[in-house]
């Protein structure tokens, strides 16, 4: 089915537009800008050049997808903003496109954007993410599928958040956030996030057992390093102990503190 592009609408002709697209007045979009099939572009819009963007997304009033990165080192050099499928990405978003030559920001498949929030150049965004209101990501960030950022948090430059990890809101950190754990807005551990954990089908016993590698790391009374030799050692092993260790291991901003 052809799409429904407004004459209202600035889209230049080398822009790639997919099927059954609805395209509102005064949507900006810049040549080299491919959209899927069953977009929903709303009005004043703005879908920069190196954007790159898939299947059933709604991006609504004010967003801007593509943006220039705010970054000094940019020099103007090709870069892509990769956007999945069946994304919402709410009023005045900004996702900036990558720093340099071959770089991506990506943002995955089903997440919700809530109004005003900010992705910023090549950062990595998995699937089935959460971005409240205000919340700001800096550049070369790591976002792990399940995510869930309450409102107005900052996540500073090179960090990365764990698979099924809460932010509470008004949170800043500078430092990894690791899986299925809440992070407090006093940026310490909160405990495990039992809710995200049972959404992904986790069972009490592992849930046990996720607690129970937290309580080495954040209650112990060892370096990190030694807690972590501690779970390999101690906690029976899962799909999900084994994401936590590699997690701490890869680690080179350190990881939130104790509480």
């Amino acid at each position: 089915m052809a799409s429904e592009i407004s004459n209202k609408a600035e889209i230049d002709p080398r822009a790639k537009i997919g099927n059954n697209c609805k395209i509102f007045p005064f949507v900006y979009i810049e040549g080299d800008v491919e959209i899927g099939d069953e977009c929903i572009i709303f009005p004043f819009v703005s879908i920069l050049n190196g954007t790159r963007m898939g299947k059933n997304n709604k991006v609504h009033q004010g967003a801007v997808v593509g943006a220039l990165p705010q970054d000094f080192n940019f020099r103007g050099e090709k870069s892509e903003c990769i956007i999945g499928n069946n994304n919402i990405i709410r009023e005045n978003v900004v996702i900036n496109r990558a720093t340099h030559t071959g770089g991506k920001t990506v943002i995955g498949d089903d997440n919700f954007l809530m109004e005003g929030a900010h992705i910023s150049h090549d950062t990595k965004v998995g699937n089935h993410c959460v971005f409240g209101y205000g919340t700001k990501i800096a550049g070369d960030c790591q976002i792990s599928n399940g995510v869930i950022f309450s409102s107005s948090v900052i996540e500073n430059p090179n960090t990365r958040v764990g698979e099924g990890a809460m932010i509470q809101a008004g949170t800043t950190f500078s430092k990894d956030v690791p899986p299925y754990i809440v992070a407090t807005n006093k940026n310490t551990y909160g405990g495990v996030n039992t809710t995200m954990c049972s959404a992904y089908g986790i069972d009490d016993k592992v849930l046990k057992h996720i607690a129970n590698a937290y309580r080495l790391v954040f209650h112990g009374q060892t370096s990190v390093f030694d807690a972590v030799l501690q779970i390999e050692e101690q906690v029976p092993d899962s799909p999900e102990i084994r994401k936590i260790i590699e997690f701490i291991k890869g680690t080179k901003q350190g990881i939130i503190s104790k509480l």
